[in-house]
């Protein structure tokens, strides 16, 4: 075969040549491709490896009281976030940034689990960092890659512990909260409401975080953090208004710490039984929401989660206690509802400070006895040789029943999460479950009649059935936000009932148990109550509101070990005082009795007044 020939060569060149320009054309159409057609997906592709994307917390929603009053707020502070592109990157820098910024293997580890769950996005390291660790890691800045501080807002709570319990505090969101959806719409290491107000409105307070970016180099150290990329500004939540009084919330934490020291424990609560409106909402011992903001306060963080006093238990709404002689209107009611007795009945066997019932001898408070008393004496002077007799007369079953439908153990609704919901049998099978059914005999009936033995109720629950008795028979649901809520229950009495027990309690504060803690020129209606405390002292019990005549505040209390309610009421008809009168009122000196005014500064003979509170003069 002949290679050389010159045919054969011709066609080789043309081929050659054919397959030279048609790479080349090819080349020509990638090149047009790239740099014509493709050019705004590389150009976004580059954007995204040159800018970081940044969130933005919204502010929350600021908080107020009833007067406007600043409960929670919002105050600057900085933020240290990381961004890295890696896992080992990211604990590098923290290993690097730790000892300078005082990071423990909490913050570490925290991080790092925030990465995993976005990786890509910078990570919250610090929150509200102190200005002495900004101002450090400002100057070590270009030593670690994907440093960012930024300008972030920071709750706040001037008043600190006053009212704690009712508004509560914020806490990351954890993995728990993301996988059970419990904060739709929060992202990770988001700040979210924890317990209290802050809890129940999240949703309204937590606003729309925006977002930034940042711009960083081939190797993700940060080249610039403002005017970079586009800017989404972030929209504060809503402003929460409250039913709730600084002022009367400060005066209920001041007369507590002064009547029971530092050391009390229980809780008070201020409604007005017209609507349900929580005025005021005081747990103790209390603590300070501010200790949940941030990282320097992680030490009183772990005291009060570690301490056995339990600061954080709300003993308003989730603290149960045996209801003592407060509970005996209940019974009261019960009876007079079914027109067993009247205001003026007395029963067959006098008290004589104490009752035979079979083989077992229940005492009265009282050893010496109250002698033969009609029902509003036996209230008055809280006789529980009476309403022995009275839970007999209506069986155990009536008064179980009569219980239950006087909502004694149902929640009352109010709008704070946690509340416990208080214990009273529906039924005789409650006992046989509990003892088994020979286990027990039918005494339970005479320490239910008298607000022991089974029957463990909350302070707010407590409080229902008071604005039920001031409110005549209209049990408004408590609530602490400016949204009414529904569900009021309404009680149809027979014609003077609720007059007849209202008459009593006020007779308890006249003449009673609660005698020492009268206000001039004030009607107040109240019960004493002392519930018995197998742990230690018993515990105090009153719960009281006025005017009688047209009630426009409930105050109860719950004081652990005070052994006695009648070393309660004084504290609490300050607190009533305080609220009808004004601020004007000044509370008498703790241990005086307040029927004790020296005579230039009585009003009043103490005689003329009460028969004025009775009607009897005008």
């Amino acid at each position: 075969m002949n290679w050389f020939h010159p045919h054969l060569n011709s066609r080789r060149a043309d081929q050659s040549v054919f397959l030279i320009f048609g790479f080349v054309g090819i080349i020509l159409l990638r090149f047009f491709w790239l740099q014509v057609v493709g050019a705004h997906d590389f150009t976004l592709q580059s954007a995204e490896n040159r800018l970081r994307r940044v969130i933005l917390p919204a502010p929350r929603g600021i908080i107020v009281d009833r007067n406007g009053v600043v409960i929670a707020e919002n105050v600057p502070g900085f933020t240290v976030l990381i961004h890295a592109q890696a896992e080992d990157v990211l604990r590098e820098t923290l290993s690097g940034i730790s000892e300078l910024a005082g990071l423990d293997t909490a913050v570490v580890r925290r991080a790092v689990r925030n990465w995993r769950d976005r990786p890509g996005d910078p990570v919250t390291v610090l929150r509200d960092a102190p200005p002495e660790v900004v101002a450090r890691l400002e100057e070590r800045r270009v030593v670690f890659p994907g440093l960012v501080i930024q300008a972030e807002p920071k709750r706040s709570y001037p008043s600190g512990a006053l009212g704690a319990h009712a508004i509560g505090y914020l806490g990351e969101l954890t993995p728990t909260d993301i996988s059970e959806n419990r904060f739709p719409g929060a992202r990770s290491g988001s700040l979210v409401g924890r317990v209290g107000l802050e809890f129940q409105y999240d949703d309204r307070l937590r606003g729309l975080d925006g977002e930034s970016f940042i711009e960083v180099d081939a190797l993700g150290r940060t080249v610039r953090t403002t005017g970079v990329g586009p800017r989404v500004e972030p929209t504060q939540g809503d402003t929460l208004h409250t039913m709730l009084d600084v002022e009367l919330q400060r005066y209920i934490s001041h007369l507590f710490r002064r009547d029971f020291g530092i050391a009390g424990r229980g809780a008070v609560m201020a409604i007005d039984p017209r609507d349900g409106a929580v005025l005021a909402l005081h747990s103790a011992p209390s603590y300070d929401p501010n200790a949940f903001i941030g990282s320097s306060a992680a030490g009183e963080r772990a005291e009060l989660l570690s301490s056995p006093q339990l600061p954080l238990f709300n003993r308003a709404i989730q603290g149960r206690y045996p209801p003592a002689s407060p509970w005996k209107l209940a019974v009261a009611a019960m009876a007079l509802e079914k027109g067993l007795i009247t205001m003026d009945t007395k029963m067959q066997i006098p008290c004589t400070g104490g009752y035979q019932y079979g083989n077992r001898f229940f005492r009265c408070w009282k050893t010496d006895g109250h002698g033969p008393v009609t029902l509003l004496e036996a209230i008055q002077h809280s006789c529980d040789v009476y309403f022995y007799q009275l839970g007999i007369m209506l069986g155990l079953d009536e008064l179980l029943e009569g219980g239950v439908a006087l909502g004694f153990s149902d929640l009352t609704g109010i709008d704070l999460p946690g509340e416990t919901r208080s214990l009273y049998p529906a039924s005789t099978d409650y006992f046989n479950e509990l003892y088994g059914r020979r286990g027990w005999t039918s005494g339970v009936t005479l320490n239910l009649a008298i607000g022991q033995g089974e029957n463990d109720q909350t302070l707010v629950n407590m409080m229902r059935f008071y604005s039920m008795l001031a409110n005549g028979g209209s049990a408004p649901v408590p609530y602490l936000v400016d949204s009414l809520p529904s569900g009021r229950r309404n009680y149809d009495f027979r014609a003077g009932v609720l007059e007849g027990l209202r008459e009593s309690l006020e007779e308890v504060v006249l003449e009673g148990t609660a005698s020492a803690a009268q206000i001039a020129n004030l009607r107040i209606g109240g019960k004493t109550g002392t519930a018995q405390n197998s742990h230690g002292e018993d515990h105090g019990w009153f719960i009281a509101f006025a005017p009688v005549d047209n009630p426009v505040v409930v105050v109860g209390a719950i004081v652990e070990f005070a052994e006695h309610g009648s070393s309660v009421a004084p504290m609490v008809n300050c607190i009533v005082a305080r609220h009808v009168i004004g601020s004007e009122f000044e509370c008498p000196t703790r241990g005086l009795q307040f029927s004790d005014f020296p005579a230039d500064s009585a009003p009043e003979p103490l005689e003329v007044l009460r028969d004025i509170r009775r009607g009897r003069l005008r």
